[in-house]
């Protein structure tokens, strides 16, 4: 950004112990991705791999708050939109790359449609192939549907699949439920209206709720495939694989109590813990059959029987434990 010159776009990266994907991120942040004028701020959240100093040694030019403690992907995003300038708000993961024109076809796209609140672009992932990054609002039976896995047996069926849509390849412009939260850029107007990420969500959930909330405010939530941006995934969670996975169960449950009334929430939990059984029973077997890797095998079936116990315990409310675990990395 020229000095002097107003930013139209505010590109805000939460990032946490994830130095050399933040590092890639930045460098992707340039006029090729971005042709108006950009401020990028970095919100961390007390890494301890040194990757606050790398921003402020290589990236002078970006605005860098830095947490003391892990406030978590929802509070932290917050505090870079409050910081932010820009008509336009782009919330990136810090392990994501910006492809050429990414962010400047997005903006061009809120212009021309003014009803659009909230954008996402295609996610490919490090191997080039596409990421599923669209889904539908869950429900009681789209959820059975996923923990039996009748959307994988019957991948062209839209009552099966409506909440991972794998019938849809995504590669047209179309209004969407839920997109995932490696990538929005939304217009300051509906943001406000919308109101912030809701930071009861430590992490994940928040783009469930997030979407719900544009929607019901009667902005549309769109994916444009035309723009397009590599998430390499995991920068943070590798972390701590299993307390995120317990996490991501945590905010699921959340959301079901936030939008959802008590006989959805039951049916829900009971699906949840189905689909944990189902899934270990069939790891388990192909670890006796010896048809998956051996180490990944053993850490999915691992985290299905901790998410299981997590859920049938008389304390899953409590987020304690994960915080203890998270914050010292």
């Amino acid at each position: 950004m020229i000095p002097g010159d107003l930013p139209l776009v505010s590109v805000i990266i939460v990032s946490w112990n994830a130095r050399a994907e933040l590092t890639n991120c930045l460098a992707t942040l340039t006029p090729r991705a971005c042709q108006y004028p950009m401020e990028i701020i970095v919100v961390d959240n007390a890494s301890t791999d040194g990757s606050a100093e790398l921003v402020e040694q290589r990236f002078p030019t970006v605005h860098l708050i830095r947490n003391e403690k892990n406030l978590g992907f929802a509070r932290a995003n917050n505090i870079g939109i409050k910081a932010a300038s820009g008509e336009f708000l782009c919330l990136i993961n810090s392990d994501v790359e910006v492809l050429d024109e990414c962010i400047t076809k997005l903006v061009d796209f809120l212009r021309l449609n003014p009803d659009i609140g909230l954008v996402g672009p295609r996610i490919l992932g490090r191997d080039g192939k596409v990421q599923r990054s669209c889904r539908g609002f869950p429900g009681v039976w789209n959820m059975f549907c996923r923990a039996l896995a009748l959307d994988v047996v019957f991948p062209n069926s839209q009552i099966c699949g409506g909440y991972l849509m794998p019938y849809w390849p995504q590669d047209t412009i179309r209004p969407v439920d839920i997109l995932s939260g490696c990538f929005w850029l939304s217009r300051k107007e509906a943001l406000l209206e919308t109101g912030l990420l809701d930071e009861t969500f430590f992490m994940y959930g928040e783009d469930m709720d997030w979407c719900k909330r544009f929607r019901v405010r009667g902005w549309d939530v769109v994916f444009n495939p035309t723009a397009e941006a590599i998430h390499h995934g995991g920068a943070s969670s590798a972390n701590a694989p299993i307390e995120f996975f317990i996490e991501k169960q945590r905010a699921d449950l959340q959301y079901w109590r936030k939008h959802h009334g008590w006989l959805a929430q039951r049916c829900y939990f009971a699906i949840s813990c189905l689909h944990h059984l189902i899934r270990i029973f069939g790891h388990c077997c192909a670890l006796w059959c010896g048809k998956k890797e051996l180490q990944e095998t053993h850490l999915k079936v691992a985290r299905g029987y901790r998410c299981l116990r997590w859920l049938l315990s008389s304390n899953k409310h409590s987020r304690h434990d994960w915080e203890e675990k998270v914050c010292v990395g």
